[in-house]
């Protein structure tokens, strides 16, 4: 596996890493994210390229979560690692720690209902938020900031990950590829990918719905 541990210093990219192993499989990025975000654990497990996926999805993209350890966590979709203009970025009603709990359970769903409007389904601005079945509150699409970008900046590179990019303040991030599934005009879904091919009943999905 490939393991991160905090260092003094920081390196050019701001994304440390220690290379135990050549491999670690998308779905155990779960809970190697969920151990991260929990402040008794020191280590990360991160993966920083992914090749192939035996997945044929209608549309496939890059999907992020990302945040401060003691901040909520937001929800980037782009259509690679280093695109300058996200599709949809999102602030989830969920702190960061709150998450890696959820993680330690393997599977996560999240769920995101709005009323009808007129516009994309994506362009809606709130929605009410749903995390396994439990109402949490409502996440706010807003629009990249400074900040964001440099985030995204940071981890670029990274294809396949969970880690921590250093910036003023440490960031833990996990992005991987995501099935983009079009329902219809109002229901759209997001799907990480597993590059073998095999969930062995884990789950990282965004679901998103409109009501009219």
């Amino acid at each position: 596996m490939i393991m991160s541990y905090p260092i003094s210093g920081g390196g050019s990219t701001g994304v440390t890493t220690v290379d135990c192993e050549k491999q670690v499989r998308s779905w155990r990025l779960l809970r190697a994210v969920a151990e991260l975000l929990i402040p008794s654990c020191n280590c990360i497990i991160t993966q920083e390229t992914q090749q192939t996926s035996h997945h044929s999805p209608k549309s496939t993209i890059t999907g992020t979560l990302f945040g401060y350890r003691r901040g909520k966590v937001s929800f980037c979709i782009q259509t690679s690692p280093n695109s300058i203009s996200p599709i949809l970025l999102l602030e989830l009603a969920i702190p960061t720690k709150v998450l890696a709990e959820e993680m330690k359970g393997g599977s996560i769903r999240f769920a995101f209902e709005s009323k009808c409007d007129s516009g994309s389904l994506l362009s809606e601005p709130t929605w009410t938020m749903y995390c396994n079945g439990r109402k949490l509150g409502f996440a706010v699409k807003r629009k990249p900031s400074a900040a964001d970008m440099e985030v995204l900046r940071k981890i670029e590179n990274v294809v396949v990950g969970a880690g921590i990019a250093s910036l003023e303040n440490d960031v833990m991030y996990l992005r991987g590829k995501f099935e983009r599934f079009n329902g219809s005009s109002n229901s759209e879904s997001f799907h990480l990918i597993d590059p073998d091919g095999s969930k062995n009943g884990q789950e990282l999905s965004f679901y998103f719905l409109r009501s009219c």
